[in-house]
């Protein structure tokens, strides 16, 4: 069979055959007397062969090799292709965010967009230094997309570049809350904790106090913690059984007081929050570490009810306990206006 015949049948074009006899991968088996390539049908099953290979992405090398080498094992060959398949697809992927940035932040002219590229290459660096200048040095009322930057944040576990992060995502415009709200549910804790911690230090927008009251019940104890500051914060009350709880635990205990201390402001929680502390406070597994800072969590609280939970502690028979809560009845004593 002529190379024009082969051609014809196989869908392969002539140069192409050219190309493959020069390479040494389908030689054609003889020639005629005028020297015209003639293929035998084991030649054109080799095509065939070249063609299947081509098609799972291998180049010319490699099926030469896998077609003369004896040795060379179907599955190895297989399992490079699924890694090198896994390698374009992750770096097309990688374009294809990139490109959906650019497209949010609806540039207007060729430097937005690369404002945007050179912050993504920024981003990219290994070096936290390099990652946090990128960051800051975007300017005042630039059009970086906030799905970029929260999705940055998440990602980001040194505190700097997400502080960072977190200050260039409170000023991009964007709805910062919606672009974080996936990583609530994220099943790495550390993104959990980041998405929560970022959303409950946003000012008041839609769905915020959705997000962490549905946080609240997180199995991750930093994730809940997080959400109880950023309810408290809110004035919801349903922040204070958390509120209490980290303060008997002595997570966070200074600034889950001082939450409770605000919500008590309202006199129909005040007393709601001084009972839970009470009950803490005479939970026979309270020691006297954890009784010196519920006795410090009634400092903050609005109120008399707890300035006679103190009174009734500068009694306690812990003499430490008893010390600390007479120096507390001192203070508020003398900051209250009857002092």
């Amino acid at each position: 069979m002529l190379i024009g015949d082969v051609a014809r049948r196989s869908g392969v074009s002539t140069r192409v055959l050219r190309h493959y006899d020069a390479l040494g991968l389908v030689r054609p088996t003889g020639r005629t007397v005028g020297g015209y390539r003639e293929y035998s049908a084991e030649d054109v099953r080799r095509i065939f062969h070249v063609q299947s290979l081509r098609s799972l992405g291998l180049s010319l090398k490699q099926i030469g090799r896998a077609l003369e080498d004896p040795a060379f094992t179907p599955s190895a060959l297989v399992s490079d292709l699924i890694r090198w398949t896994e390698d374009r697809l992750a770096r097309e992927r990688e374009l294809l965010e990139r490109l959906r940035a650019v497209d949010a932040s609806a540039p207007t002219g060729w430097q937005d967009v690369l404002r945007i590229i050179e912050l993504m290459q920024g981003l990219d660096s290994p070096s936290a230094a390099r990652r946090q200048q990128a960051v800051l040095a975007q300017p005042e009322g630039g059009s970086v997309p906030a799905e970029l930057l929260a999705e940055a944040a998440l990602a980001e576990s040194d505190p700097n570049v997400a502080g960072a992060l977190r200050w260039a995502l409170a000023r991009s415009g964007g709805d910062g809350v919606a672009a974080l709200a996936a990583g609530v549910h994220a099943e790495d804790a550390g993104i959990r904790r980041r998405a929560v911690r970022m959303i409950a230090e946003t000012a008041e927008a839609s769905g915020v106090s959705a997000l962490l009251a549905d946080a609240l019940g997180d199995p991750d104890p930093t994730v809940c913690r997080y959400a109880a500051l950023g309810l408290g914060r809110r004035g919801v009350r349903e922040a204070v059984p958390a509120l209490v709880g980290m303060v008997v635990e002595g997570a966070s205990d200074v600034e889950a007081a001082e939450v409770l201390g605000t919500l008590s402001r309202d006199p129909t929680r005040a007393d709601e929050i001084t009972s839970a502390l009470a009950r803490e406070l005479a939970a026979p597994t309270a020691d006297s570490a954890t009784r010196i800072r519920l006795a410090q969590a009634l400092v903050e609280l609005s109120g008399a009810t707890g300035q006679d939970v103190l009174r009734q502690l500068a009694r306690d028979d812990d003499p430490a306990v008893a010390l600390v809560a007479s120096a507390f009845v001192t203070v508020v004593a003398e900051r209250s206006p009857e002092g």
